[in-house]
């Protein structure tokens, strides 16, 4: 089993490790490659403004974390096209699928990022000019290889001879339209060229070398070679894939968490009505939740407050709920000693119960948020863990507002290993905890958009000027909003928050989906219709950052269901269009 994985900086100790391996790799392959190529790899992933393009590594893992290939792809958006620089197996490591999959892969990156072409270099298999017959035979097989996929050397021009780089390697310049078959005129094939000769090899080759391979593009649009191996290519389009629906997770153990007493809405008749809705648009592919480890909960939630919930929870007597009723924090070293007196030692509120399963429904939504983070990590695009009970309330050492475990911010820390995360909190009701977990952390921005705590839930977080501390400052953005606060006003201030995420550059996204804005929600005062969430949706979407959502708030049972259909609409529209 493998796993391809994007990597857009190396701010991680994995990514760090990850790139070291690429390194190596490229010194056995690539013997010539200087110490400055080396040295390259990291620089390209932390300053596209120098290189005039943005550089997404690709590799391809095993579950140990073994490298068994990369790929470097290079998006030069001001001309709309993409330049695979390098792909490589470790030695040793050709086939068993290895190539085909991370190449279908880029190719699938490639039409999201909504490119008019991959354009890479592939040695020449010309028989009269390569005498060496092991090159040669090397060389056809790579143009075998991409021959299947529909893909040719561009004919009709000088870029194969050695001008393009000063030595004696010689390279065709291949064109993959990835099946999309829209012609590129000569007037943009130039201006492709060019740019792609002068980021590339700039430094090696003078303006007039590169002057003179642009000039010998000569026909009216990009001339392809006639297939010389396989005459019917077996891949042409980039099909929608398992990988480009959304992974979907469930809580299914949900519903043993039931609390009945008089105005908890906190129901479990919310997942199920979600779930219905979702199951009718096509959108998901479903997969199981795999246990998570009490490891990574407790490097986000104090060990000795996990350790009560769960304890607290298996000695209460079924269908018992016990509430806070004293907050011992003048005193936090002398908790007491009775289960239902020491709740308030850890509890933000009066109307959190604990009951006999409400760790292990709490549990089982962390377990989910994990599964939902790693399906990223494993390449999905976009992945939703629906759950209960909502999670973005309880703080590294307290409960409230229904929430337990904060299953979004340990999916969030998760993923922090492998890159910079961003979490968006579109719940009516500001995300303290995940704020507190946070608060003091640069390589995780945490971004709230909600009602004024003035007013709303839970009123002593998520004032505007709460920015976060140490390391963190500057990193926690709260947007507080009025009570009364229109549709369109909620847009603008999404937008704003969107730029906020685009200027952080993380790898992945978190959502902390609440439904509460909804209109006629019972724990709201907004008024989103079902349209506003799929505008909200499409908004987050065109971002493409591979992005996990997490439920969290959510009331109003007549239209729940069809508010989180849309929004899910809206999110994989923006994110494939």
């Amino acid at each position: 089993m493998f796993r391809i994985r994007k990597i857009l900086d190396d701010t991680s100790i994995a990514n760090n490790d990850t790139i070291k391996q690429v390194r190596e790799i490229l010194t056995k392959q690539f013997p010539l490659a200087g110490k400055k190529e080396l040295e390259k790899l990291s620089l390209q992933l932390n300053d596209p403004m120098k290189y005039k393009y943005r550089s997404i590594l690709f590799v391809v893992e095993n579950s140990l974390g073994k490298v068994k290939a990369f790929a470097m792809l290079l998006h030069m958006p001001d001309t709309k096209i993409a330049y695979l620089e390098l792909i490589s197996t470790a030695p040793g490591k050709t086939g068993g699928g290895i190539g085909s999959a991370l190449y279908e892969y880029i190719r699938e990156e490639c039409l999201l990022l909504g490119v008019k072409g991959l354009f890479f270099e592939c040695a020449i298999d010309d028989a009269s000019i390569i005498t060496n017959e092991t090159i040669l035979k090397q060389n056809i097989a790579r143009m075998k290889f991409y021959e299947k996929y529909g893909v040719y050397p561009i004919i009709n021009n000088v870029y194969s001879s050695p001008v393009n780089k000063g030595d004696q390697d010689l390279y065709y310049l291949m064109m993959d339209n990835l099946g999309e078959n829209q012609p590129i005129d000569l007037k943009l094939g130039h201006k492709i060229v060019r740019t792609i000769l002068e980021r590339k090899y700039g430094e090696l080759i003078s303006k007039s070398q590169i002057d003179e391979v642009v000039r010998s593009f000569k026909d009216e649009y990009l001339k392809c070679r006639a297939p010389k191996y396989v005459r019917k290519p077996s891949i042409f389009k980039v099909a929608l894939k398992d990988r480009e629906k959304i992974t979907l997770v469930v809580n299914e153990g949900h519903d043993i968490h039931h609390v009945q007493d008089l105005g908890y809405v906190e129901a479990p008749v919310r997942l199920p009505i979600i779930l219905e809705a979702l199951e009718k648009t096509g959108l998901f592919l479903r997969v199981q939740p795999k246990r998570s480890s009490d490891k990574l909960l407790k490097q986000v939630h104090l060990g000795e407050y996990v350790d009560y919930l769960r304890r607290a929870c298996e000695i209460i007597e079924p269908g018992k709920s016990i509430y806070s009723v004293v907050f011992p924090l003048r005193n936090l070293k002398r908790p007491p000693k009775d289960v239902e007196l020491r709740i308030g030692y850890y509890a933000l509120d009066t109307f959190t119960p604990l009951n006999s399963n409400a760790y292990k429904a709490a549990r089982g939504a962390v377990d989910c948020a994990v599964t939902a983070a790693d399906a990223v990590l494993n390449g999905a695009h976009l992945s939703y863990a629906l759950v209960r009970p909502p999670g973005h309330h309880a703080e590294r050492r307290t409960l409230g507002g229904f929430c337990y475990f904060n299953s979004a911010g340990v999916a969030a820390h998760h993923l922090s290993g492998f890159g910079k995360v961003a979490i968006l909190d579109v719940d009516f009701h500001h995300g303290n905890g995940t704020q507190d977990i946070f608060y003091e952390r640069k390589d995780v921005l945490t971004i709230s958009i909600h009602g004024d705590p003035r007013f709303a839930y839970p009123h002593f977080a998520g004032f505007k000027d709460e920015r976060g501390e140490k390391d963190g400052e500057g990193f926690n953005i709260n947007y507080p909003l009025p009570e009364e606060t229109s549709p369109e006003q909620y847009r603008r201030t999404l937008i704003a928050a969107l730029k906020q995420i685009t200027g952080f550059k993380p790898s992945y996204l978190v959502i902390s989906l609440g439904l509460d804005t909804a209109k006629a929600d019972p724990t709201g005062t907004w008024s989103h219709e079902p349209e506003d969430f799929k505008e909200i949706g499409r908004l987050i979407g065109a971002l493409k950052i591979q992005t996990v959502v997490v439920q969290e708030g959510g009331y109003r049972t007549q239209t729940l269901g069809e508010n989180a259909s849309n929004f899910f609409d809206g999110l994989w529209n923006g994110f494939v269009e």
